[in-house]
């Protein structure tokens, strides 16, 4: 498409308008040993606000995951969001990649931005990190937000039949998707109403601008996360700890979220929101952030209530 209107770039520099018009500016950080790592931070760090660290998923950077919650978040907290290494504008010359490795790399970026202390979100591959962040730098990271990031995963949890995939090839080519057929299918997956009319050129387009870089090291990534996975290698995490699922996620099943409470036990708490799968900060924006706001903000959870697992589910 190239010479042609591309509503996907379009779209990119109006996100990139968003962050800037809600105070955050972006830059890129040199950690060294050829790792490069993209951040939107303040552009006034306030002492008096708490900092907040937003992880995004697979999928595009880390603008199109996290937009419809800055404007909200920035008044309240010093936010930061990064992309991921291989996601926007980060990448690396090392081979490592687990999320042990990606967190490091967050924590030596928020180290070179002067902060020490910090809450943290994630979503999806996101929490992953944010997971690993906490259990690596326990000192650093505040409380911790897990939105559909199936951590308690097993290598086993595949051919035992749990999710909607039989092989990891099959879900690299679904949440790296090379084709409108493939992005139909993610779609699906994700949401529990997905647009029905999608045409062709902007899902290509939306691939050629989001989804051809760095494909090889997004599909490593992904190895990484399931192989020889175990539940009983899982650090637990000491931070209070909020667990936010959709309850229709195909992605990561809801037996995930369930599974991961049991496993902090009551330092951790469960949210789980009807009518939403997998992409839950794009289908449920409103109410993920009304969720946020009670764990992060607020002393008091009106919305929530206590259900029989000992979490919080939103009516």
């Amino acid at each position: 498409m190239a010479g042609c209107f591309s509503f996907t770039a379009y779209r990119d520099r109006c996100y990139r308008f968003s962050f800037s018009n809600a105070g955050l500016k972006s830059t890129t950080t040199d950690l060294g040993h050829g790792t490069i790592m993209h951040c939107w931070i303040p552009k006034t760090h306030k002492n008096s606000k708490p900092s907040l660290l937003l992880l995004h998923g697979m999928g595009a950077n880390a603008m199109w995951q996290w937009n419809d919650f800055i404007s909200p978040l920035t008044r309240r907290f010093n936010v930061y969001v990064p992309d991921l290494l291989f996601f926007g504008e980060s990448h690396t010359t090392q081979p490592d990649r687990s999320e042990a490795f990606q967190a490091q790399c967050v924590a030596a970026l928020m180290e070179a931005h002067g902060v020490r202390l910090m809450n943290v979100v994630g979503i999806s591959y996101g929490g992953f990190v944010g997971y690993s962040l906490a259990v690596q730098f326990p000192e650093r990271v505040g409380k911790v937000v897990m939105c559909c990031a199936g951590v308690c995963l097993e290598d086993k949890d595949m051919e035992e039949g749990l999710f909607r995939v039989k092989s990891i090839d099959e879900a690299a080519t679904i949440l790296i998707p090379q084709t409108p057929e493939k992005m139909k299918q993610l779609v699906q997956l994700a949401f529990v109403k997905p647009i029905n009319v999608m045409p062709t050129c902007f899902l290509t387009d939306f691939i050629d601008v989001m989804c051809t870089e760095y494909r090889q090291e997004k599909k490593e990534l992904i190895e990484t996360l399931y192989k020889d996975r175990k539940l009983s290698n899982l650090p637990k995490i000491t931070q209070p700890t909020l667990i936010i699922w959709g309850e229709q996620d195909q992605v990561f099943p809801l037996e995930l979220a369930h599974r991961l409470k049991r496993h902090l036990g009551e330092n951790a708490q469960l949210a789980v929101v009807k009518n939403a799968g997998h992409a839950i900060n794009m289908e449920k924006p409103k109410k993920l952030y009304k969720i946020l706001k009670s764990f992060l903000i607020d002393s008091v959870t009106p919305s929530m209530q206590e259900n029989h697992s000992n979490g919080l589910k939103l009516d």
